[in-house]
C-alpha cells in the first residue's frame, strides 16, 4: 500500500491469472491454452508481417479481419468489434454497456474476472446461485436487474446452456443487455451468434486464444447490432485507439481463415476431452458433463489442495479454485494425449 495511490486501488481485488511457471518437462494442464501450436498459415502471416511496416501504427478499426469474422456469421463488418483478447473486449463491455441502476446478474460460480471489472467500474452486481448440479438456471434471471452476462459454457464447469434457453431469455428482457460470453463455445457448444440480427440487446464475445491456439496473440471479438458495437468503440477509443499490433492482426487474419487447421485440431481436443473424462471416471471421479477444453472433477477420497499438490510434485499442473462449493474441484485443460496419459498416471499413483 502506498500514500500515492488512488482511493479506488485500495478496495481491488484483482484477478488472479493461472501460473505460467518455466519448468522443464512440465505438463501444463491449468490455463485452458490449446495443445497444439496455431495455424502455420498464422504463423507466416506473422513472419511476413515482422518487416519496415512496423514503424507505422496498425489498423485502428482493424477492418480486415472484422469483416473476415463477419462474413463467416453472415453479418456486417461494423457488427464485429475486436480488442486485445476477450478480457479486454469483456472490460469495455463491462463499462460501455453493464453499468446501470439495477444490479448485473451473473452467476456464483463462474469467470471470476466478472466480480473483478465490477468493482473496478463501480457496477452494483448479484451472483445468482447455480444449482447442487453446478447448473446456470435461466429462471433464476427472471428477476429486476440492469444487464446480464452468462458464459456459455460456464467456466470453470464447463456446462453449456441450450440455445433455446438463451433465446427464450433474450425474450423475456429485451430492456437488459444481455452479453454471452462464448470463450469456449468451439469445443461443443451453442453460439448465440445466430441471434444477433433478431435481439438488439444481445452481445456474444469469443477469443481466438482456445480454438485458435492463439492465446499468446490475445485478440478477442464481439458481435452485435450496431448500437451495441457503437458504444464499445467509443469506450475504446477513449483508451486506446491501437489495441491490436500489426501482427496479431495478421495471425488472427490467417487463423480465422484457416478452417481446416480449426477443425481438426478442434476434433482432436473434444475427442481427448471425452477419453479423458471416461479415465477419470473409471478412477472413482465425478466428473461434469463439459463443452469446453477442461473438465472440472474431484475425488471424493481425495481433499482437492492436496492433489494439485500431489500432482504438482510430479511436473503436473492443474488449476485448483478456492471458493466454497468448487474447492475439491480441479479444472483440467485438455492436452495432448501423452499429456493427458501422464496425468492418469500420476493420479493412479497418487490414488493407491
Amino acid at each position: 500500500m502506498s500514500r500515492f495511490w488512488s482511493p479506488i486501488v485500495h478496495s481491488l481485488t484483482p484477478y488472479v491469472a493461472g501460473e505460467q511457471p518455466v519448468i522443464s518437462g512440465l505438463v501444463k494442464l491449468n490455463t485452458n491454452e490449446s495443445p497444439y501450436g496455431p495455424s502455420p498459415l498464422a504463423l507466416e502471416a506473422i513472419s511476413q508481417a515482422t518487416a519496415d511496416t512496423l514503424r507505422l501504427y496498425p489498423d485502428p478499426t482493424a477492418r480486415d479481419l472484422r469483416a473476415a469474422i463477419a462474413e463467416s456469421f453472415g453479418l456486417d463488418a461494423n457488427e464485429v468489434f475486436v480488442g486485445n483478447g476477450s478480457d479486454e473486449v469483456l472490460a469495455h463491455t463491462f463499462q460501455g454497456l453493464l453499468n446501470h441502476d439495477g444490479p448485473l446478474l451473473f452467476p456464483d460460480i463462474t469467470y471470476s474476472f466478472y466480480p473483478t471489472y465490477c468493482r473496478l467500474y463501480g457496477i452494483a452486481f448479484q451472483q445468482i446461485p447455480v444449482d447442487g448440479e453446478m447448473r446456470v438456471r435461466l429462471d433464476d434471471y427472471r428477476r429486476p436487474c440492469g444487464a446480464i452476462i452468462l458464459p456459455n459454457p460456464n467456466a470453470p464447469t464447463g456446462i453449456g446452456l441450450p440455445l433455446a434457453e438463451v433465446e427464450s431469455l433474450l425474450r423475456d428482457r429485451p430492456d437488459q443487455v444481455v452479453v454471452i460470453d462464448e470463450a469456449y463455445v468451439d469445443f461443443g457448444g451453442e453460439s448465440a451468434v445466430p441471434l444477433v440480427r433478431h435481439y438488439p440487446n444481445l452481445l456474444v464475445i469469443q477469443t481466438l486464444s482456445k480454438s485458435r491456439g492463439l492465446a499468446g496473440l490475445r485478440v478477442g471479438f464481439a458481435v452485435g447490432q450496431r448500437p451495441l458495437i457503437e458504444a464499445l468503440e467509443r469506450v475504446k477509443d477513449s483508451f486506446n485507439s491501437y489495441p491490436l499490433d500489426r501482427l496479431a492482426l495478421a495471425g488472427a487474419l490467417a487463423a480465422w481463415k484457416d478452417r481446416e487447421w480449426f477443425e481438426r485440431h478442434r476434433e482432436l481436443i473434444v475427442a481427448s476431452r471425452q477419453r479423458l473424462a471416461a479415465a477419470l471416471r473409471e478412477l472413482g471421479f465425478e466428473v461434469l458433463p463439459s463443452s469446453a477444453n477442461f473438465l472440472f472433477a474431484r475425488h471424493p477420497g481425495k481433499v482437492g489442495a492436496v492433489l494439485a499438490g500431489e500432482l504438482r510434485s510430479r511436473k503436473i499442473l492443474v488449476r485448483r479454485f478456492s471458493a466454497a462449493r468448487i474447492e475439491d474441484f480441479l479444472r483440467i485443460s485438455i492436452g495432448t494425449d501423452e499429456e493427458c496419459d501422464r496425468l492418469l498416471a500420476a493420479l493412479g499413483e497418487i490414488l493407491q
